[in-house]
C-alpha cells in the first residue's frame, strides 16, 4: 500500500519525465490510489479529462495528476496537490504498479516449494522462487530468481524460465520452451502447446508431422488467460520483447511478432506469419498464414488480414482496407436501402415515360 508524501512521489518519477512539475502542498501525505468518482482525503487521481475537475473539487482527494492543458481547472483547490504529467495514462500505470499492484506474497503460500508440488530434482530453481500448491516442475527445468510459480502449474521437462515472472495457476509451459525475465502468463494459457501440422494421404487420413521446435517469449512479455502459443515445427515461435496477448488469443506454429505489440482478445494468427514491431490488433482480429505485416500497423472493426501489409498505417475490416477506405464504404453501406428504392422509383418513372411516348 502508498504511504508517501507528494514530494515523494514527485521525487521518485521526476528523473524518468514521468512527472514534471507540481504545485501545491507537497507534504501531504498520500494513502491511497483510487479513481476519481471513489476518492477522498488522503487518495491520488489521475485526470485527463476535463469532466473529472468538477467531481475532483467535490471529493476532494489530496493529489491529482493531470496534464498541462487541464492544470488551469484545478486553481483555487484548497489541500489538492497538482502533479503535471505529459502522459497522464503512463503515469497511472508507473504510481499504481509501484505502490498498489498485487502483492503475491499475501496468498500465504510461503516458504517457496509448497509440500505438495513435485519439483524433479534435477530441475533447478534460482533464489526466492515460490512454487504453490500442486505444482509440478519436470526434469532439467531452469526457472530465475523470484520466479511465482502458482497452484496447478506445470512446467515440462527443460523449459527455462527468466527471473522476476509469474505462472498463473494451471498455466503449461511446455517442455524445453524459454521464457525471459518479468513475463507473465495467464490461468489455463498453454506455451508450447502441439503446433497444428498434417499431410494426407490417398484416403484423406491425416498423418501429423511432429512438432518439434519451441516457442521463445522475451522479456516482459504478457500472456493474458487461455491463450495458446503453438512451438514450431522445427525452429521457434517468438514473441518479442514488451508484446501484450489479452485472454482468449491464438498463435500458431513459426509465428514471429514483434516487440511491444498489443493484441486484443480473440486475436488469432495462422503458422508461419510475421508481425513487426508496435502493431495493435482491437478484438477479433484474424490474420492469416505465411503473410508479412510491418511494424507501426494498426488493426480494428474485426480485421481479417489475408494479404501482406508492407506500409504502416490503420486497416479495418474484411476484406481488408485502410481505414479511412473502410470507413467511406461503411458510410455508403448505410444508404444501400434507400439507394435501391430511389432507384426503383426511376425505373418506374423511365418506363411510365417510356409507355408515354407516340
Amino acid at each position: 500500500m502508498i504511504n508517501q508524501t507528494v514530494d515523494d512521489i514527485l521525487q521518485e518519477f521526476a528523473a524518468e519525465k514521468i512527472i514534471f512539475s507540481s504545485r501545491g502542498d507537497r507534504t501531504l501525505r498520500i494513502t491511497g490510489i483510487a479513481p476519481v468518482e471513489r476518492s477522498g482525503p488522503g487518495d491520488i487521481v489521475f485526470a485527463d479529462k476535463p469532466a473529472y475537475a468538477a467531481e475532483i473539487k467535490t471529493r476532494r482527494p489530496s493529489a491529482v495528476v493531470t496534464t498541462s492543458a487541464l492544470e488551469p481547472l484545478f486553481d483555487g483547490c484548497e489541500g489538492l496537490a497538482v502533479l503535471v504529467a505529459p502522459n497522464v495514462a503512463l503515469a497511472h500505470a508507473r504510481i499504481k504498479t509501484r505502490w498498489a499492484s498485487r502483492d503475491f506474497s499475501r496468498s500465504g503460500w510461503e516458504p517457496d516449494v509448497h509440500a505438495s508440488a513435485v519439483v524433479h530434482q534435477e530441475a533447478s530453481l534460482g533464489e526466492g522462487v515460490v512454487v504453490e500448491p500442486n505444482a509440478v516442475i519436470g526434469k532439467g527445468a531452469r526457472i530465475g530468481a523470484r520466479t511465482r510459480v502458482m497452484a496447478g502449474a506445470v512446467i515440462e521437462s527443460e523449459a527455462t524460465i527468466g527471473s522476476d515472472c509469474v505462472i498463473f495457476p494451471t498455466a503449461v509451459i511446455g517442455y524445453k520452451c524459454e521464457i525471459g525475465d518479468e513475463c507473465s502468463v495467464g490461468s489455463g494459457s498453454v506455451i508450447g502447446s502441439e503446433g497444428y501440422g498434417f499431410a494426407q494421404d490417398a484416403h484423406r487420413r491425416s498423418h501429423a508431422i511432429p512438432q518439434t521446435g519451441i516457442v521463445v517469449l522475451e522479456n516482459r512479455v504478457r500472456i493474458g488467460a487461455g491463450c495458446c502459443v503453438d512451438r514450431a515445427t522445427y525452429r521457434e515461435t517468438r514473441i518479442g520483447a514488451g508484446t501484450k496477448l489479452d485472454n482468449l488469443c491464438h498463435v500458431a506454429h513459426n509465428v514471429r511478432i514483434g516487440e511491444d505489440c498489443l493484441l486484443t482478445a480473440f486475436f488469432c494468427v495462422a503458422g508461419s506469419t510475421q508481425i513487426g514491431d508496435r502493431v495493435i490488433a482491437s478484438g477479433q482480429t484474424a490474420v492469416l498464414d505465411h503473410l508479412s505485416i510491418c511494424s507501426d500497423v494498426v488493426l480494428l472493426q474485426r480485421a481479417g488480414v489475408s494479404r501482406d501489409i508492407d506500409k504502416p498505417g490503420a486497416y479495418a475490416g474484411g476484406p481488408l482496407l485502410p481505414l479511412a477506405d473502410f470507413l467511406k464504404r461503411e458510410a455508403v453501406l448505410k444508404t444501400l436501402v434507400d439507394m435501391r428504392r430511389r432507384l426503383g422509383e426511376l425505373e418506374r418513372t423511365v418506363a411510365r415515360l417510356g409507355a408515354a411516348e407516340p
